[in-house]
């Protein structure tokens, strides 16, 4: 497996070596149907999948954009996530990033949109998360070369006419038995809206499941057994943190 290509900056060099090395793997089909992900990802967005020429707004949550990168990365599509630097590898893999297809911009510094921009000429999906207000004229364009280049655009926040814009709720962990043992599986509820549908979508689904990956959700919510509170002043409460 190759290693995560890093890119600190996107000088037109850098961009005509990454366009050679995807046309060379990859031939891009403007009329291509939409890029896959996973089964319990598919009924949250229009046409069960990631439409080319298309943005997205998900939430700032880093384990589902890598849910959501890695159907499209298993099945030779490249995929680059902008502004992200603390964004570990080692999860990327354990949700099923080809992480030989994936492109690293850890830092674009105040010019974000138009790295973005530039990686779209290149790769099928980007990922973006914003530092940033866009102007709409830059949006305007941006979204001008998705259509061109048959791109997809995920964006961590609210984006102007986004084909879906996916929400989470209501995350409950699991696994942590009478005082002590470890967080197992978180379940999520997930939104989504869209204007190619008249009313909101709900899934259910493990982010990660006892795996380490995304799954559906197979028991009703109120079955499934909670972190328990422990209510003894012998015990000093404990936080429990998960990344994105």
């Amino acid at each position: 497996m190759s290693p995560v290509s890093p890119v600190n900056a996107a000088p037109v060099s850098t961009v005509a070596q990454l366009r050679a090395q995807v046309e060379r793997v990859q031939g891009r089909r403007l009329d291509a149907p939409v890029l896959p992900v996973h089964s319990a990802l598919a009924e949250l967005l229009p046409g069960g999948g990631l439409r080319p020429g298309a943005a997205y707004s998900v939430p700032r949550s880093t384990s589902l954009l890598l849910a959501l990168l890695a159907q499209p990365s298993q099945s030779g599509s490249w995929c680059g996530v902008v502004g992200l630097p603390r964004l570990g590898v080692e999860a990327a893999e354990g949700l099923g990033v080809d992480l030989s297809r994936l492109v690293l911009v850890p830092d674009p510094g105040p010019r974000w949109l138009a790295v973005t921009a530039t990686i779209a000429e290149v790769l099928p999906v980007v990922a973006v998360r914003p530092s940033g207000r866009a102007p709409d004229g830059e949006v305007a364009r941006l979204a001008a070369r998705l259509r061109d280049r048959g791109a997809v655009l995920l964006v961590q926040g609210p984006w102007p006419q986004a084909e879906a814009m996916i929400e989470v709720a209501e995350p409950v962990w699991s696994g942590v038995g009478r005082g002590h043992g470890y967080l197992a599986e978180r379940e999520l509820t997930l939104t989504s809206s869209s204007r190619r549908w008249p009313r909101v979508r709900r899934a259910r689904v493990l982010l990660p499941d006892a795996a380490g990956h995304v799954s559906a959700a197979s028991e009703p919510l109120r079955t499934r057994e909670p972190l328990r509170s422990v209510d003894d002043e012998r015990f000093v409460p404990l936080e429990a943190r998960a990344v994105g």
